[in-house]
């Protein structure tokens, strides 16, 4: 796909974090997508690595609203220790 399609907006962040003394490992997903209709989610997918974990979709009007809630989302689990993947 040529560049000048593409969109400029981060569209999949993967975070996990590893604490060894408490035998803890988990993944914290964020992905943007558009379904069959053009409507725009935010899909965060989280929870201990190797189980189903959970997940929580949100719709927004634009592309853009989605990008700015899956930084905010980001940014706030790197503060808690997640670190990008």
């Amino acid at each position: 796909m040529p560049d000048e399609f593409r969109s400029p907006i981060k569209h999949h962040v993967v975070l996990h974090q590893i604490d060894p003394e408490q035998g803890s490992r988990r993944v914290y997903s964020l992905m943007i997508e558009k379904d069959l209709f053009g409507v725009v989610r935010l899909v965060c997918h989280w929870g201990r690595v190797g189980t189903r974990g959970q997940e929580a979709v949100t719709e927004f009007p634009t592309e853009g609203d989605a990008a700015e809630a899956l930084e905010a989302l980001a940014s706030v689990k790197r503060r808690q220790g997640y670190r990008d993947l």
